[in-house]
């Protein structure tokens, strides 16, 4: 039997690769999303995987929502915790409320979605929880603390649990993508992009979406069943940790 597995914000950008990637492999996937009905009803229409609508932000939403997952595909081998926004700000201008939605959606979804489904991964002792944190969360970055601050959490909080379930089969990693050309990315100004960002990537160019979904698929599998409380850097050179 194929094993299930949910990708957070896994209709558009990385998680929509993700999404792909698990499925070509023989994954059941349930691609979750928050609020694009339109771009997730063409993804799932392009690739026949199914979609959830839910806030991550949300614990009961999240309880709810993987309820029915397990009910439509089965219980869930693996969770990547892939959902994330950005409300940026220099911090002198940050409102409270640019603060909460990214800790909440961030940090905090990771949570919402791993607590439930971590106690049935471990009752049949194995599981992959996969969380997609960020290079801004190794180093920081000027106009998002909330967003380094919560992408920093998802990292230490992959090092604790994965120091919990280590002897249960369960496995937890990260992975830091650099800048991917994903649309939010695409979306800067070019004279940007070329002059201040590649410049700063030592291969010269963006990550691919791909790239960070074979990562995944890597982590997902029976042959990572040894490597937990990783962080996989996917930058281009452009942070060492």
């Amino acid at each position: 039997m194929a094993r299930v597995a949910i990708v957070t914000g896994g209709t558009r950008g990385i998680g929509a690769a993700i999404s792909k990637e698990l499925k070509a492999a023989g994954f059941e996937v349930a691609a979750n999303y928050a609020g694009n009905d339109e771009a997730a009803a063409k993804f799932s229409e392009e690739t026949g995987i199914k979609t959830y609508k839910w806030s991550v932000a949300d614990y009961d939403a999240c309880v709810n929502g993987i309820k029915l997952v397990e009910d439509d595909l089965g219980p869930v081998d693996v969770l990547v915790n892939n959902a994330g926004i950005t409300r940026d700000a220099m911090f002198h201008r940050m409102r409270p409320d640019q603060w909460n939605d990214v800790i909440n959606t961030n940090l905090n979804g990771m949570f919402n979605m791993t607590h439930p489904v971590y106690p049935g991964m471990r009752e049949r002792k194995w599981g992959r929880i996969i969380n997609i944190s960020s290079v801004n969360g190794q180093k920081g970055q000027a106009g998002q603390t909330n967003y380094s601050a919560s992408k920093a959490g998802d990292i230490g909080f992959t090092r604790a649990l994965a120091q919990e379930c280590a002897r249960v089969g369960v496995t937890v990693n990260a992975i830091c993508p650099g800048y991917i050309a994903t649309e939010m990315v695409r979306a800067i100004d070019e004279k940007v992009l070329n002059e201040r960002i590649i410049p700063q990537i030592p291969v010269g160019r963006l990550g691919e979406p791909e790239e960070v979904a074979r990562c995944v698929l890597f982590l997902a599998s029976e042959d990572a069943g040894f490597i937990t409380g990783a962080t996989i850097s996917a930058n281009g050179g452009q942070f060492f940790s």
